[in-house]
C-alpha cells in the first residue's frame, strides 16, 4: 500500500486566538480596500471560516468589525510613538516615524480608509477611536520633549498641528504614488517638527527652554545640524530685516 502523507494536526483555537484570526484577515482586507467594500463573506474567505463563525464573534456584523479591526489598528499606530526617553529628540522622533510610516507602507488604501474618513461606515464611535490616535501620539511626542511644567497652549498646540502634519503628509504621499521614499519623507517631517519648534520658542518661553535643552543632545551630523547647515544660506540675505 502507498503510505499515506501526514495530516496536520487540528488544534481548535481559544476564543481569543479566533477573534484575533478574524480581526487579522479584516485588516489585511481594509489594507488594499475601503471598508464599504469589504463584506463578511470576504473576511470569512480570508480567515477560511464560515461565514456564521464570523457573526459569532461579531453579532453586530460588519460595523462591529470595522469598529474592532480600526480599534486594532489604532493601538498599533499608538505603540509607534512608544519609544525611551533617550539620546537625541531627532533620533527618537526619527525611530517613531520609522514605525509609524511602516504602517501607513504596508495598509496602504486601509490607512486612508481608516483614517481619512467619509467611509459609509463611519461613527462617531470610529471617529472617536481615531482622534484618540492624534492624542495619543501627540501625548508621547510631549513626554520626549521632557518639559519640566506640563505643557502649555502654544507646545501643545505645536504638537498636535505637527501630528496632524504627518497624518496629511502621510495620506499625501499614498496619493503620490509613494513618493518621495520613506527615508527622505521621515527626514523631512523630523525637519518640520524642528521648524515648528524654533518658530513657536520665538513667541513662547517654554518651548525656548525646551529647545534649548534639548540641542546639547543633538549632534552635527544629526537632523538639526544637516537642518542648520541648509537653513542659514536661504536666510544669509535677510540681515536687513534685523
Amino acid at each position: 500500500m502507498t503510505p499515506q502523507a501526514p495530516t496536520r494536526a487540528y488544534r481548535r483555537l481559544s476564543v481569543e486566538e479566533r477573534r484575533s484570526q478574524l480581526l487579522d484577515a479584516a485588516l489585511s482586507l481594509f489594507a488594499v480596500r475601503a471598508p464599504e467594500d469589504v463584506s463578511l463573506d470576504d473576511v470569512a474567505e480570508a480567515a477560511g471560516v464560515s461565514r456564521p463563525l464570523v457573526y459569532r464573534y461579531f453579532p453586530g456584523g460588519k460595523q462591529q468589525l470595522y469598529e474592532a479591526a480600526l480599534r486594532s489598528a489604532a493601538e498599533e499606530l499608538e505603540l509607534c510613538f512608544a519609544e525611551p526617553p533617550d539620546g537625541p529628540l531627532t533620533r527618537r522622533l526619527s525611530n517613531a516615524l520609522d514605525r509609524y510610516l511602516a504602517f501607513v507602507d504596508q495598509h496602504d488604501a486601509g490607512f486612508s480608509a481608516l483614517l481619512q474618513g467619509g467611509s459609509v461606515v463611519e461613527t462617531s464611535r470610529t471617529t472617536a477611536i481615531v482622534d484618540g490616535v492624534r492624542r495619543a501620539a501627540a501625548e508621547h511626542i510631549l513626554s520626549h520633549l521632557g518639559t519640566q511644567e506640563p505643557p502649555g497652549d502654544r507646545l501643545r498646540l505645536t504638537v498636535r498641528m505637527w501630528i496632524t502634519a504627518v497624518e496629511a503628509a502621510s495620506l499625501i504621499w499614498l496619493d503620490e504614488e509613494k513618493e518621495p521614499p520613506l527615508d527622505e519623507l521621515r527626514d523631512w517631517l523630523v525637519e518640520q517638527f524642528v521648524a515648528c519648534l524654533v518658530a513657536t520658542a520665538a513667541r513662547d518661553e517654554q518651548t525656548a527652554a525646551t529647545v534649548r535643552a534639548a540641542l546639547p543632545l543633538e549632534s552635527a551630523d544629526g537632523p538639526m545640524g544637516s537642518l542648520a547647515r541648509r537653513v542659514l544660506p536661504v536666510v544669509s540675505d535677510a540681515a536687513h530685516l534685523l
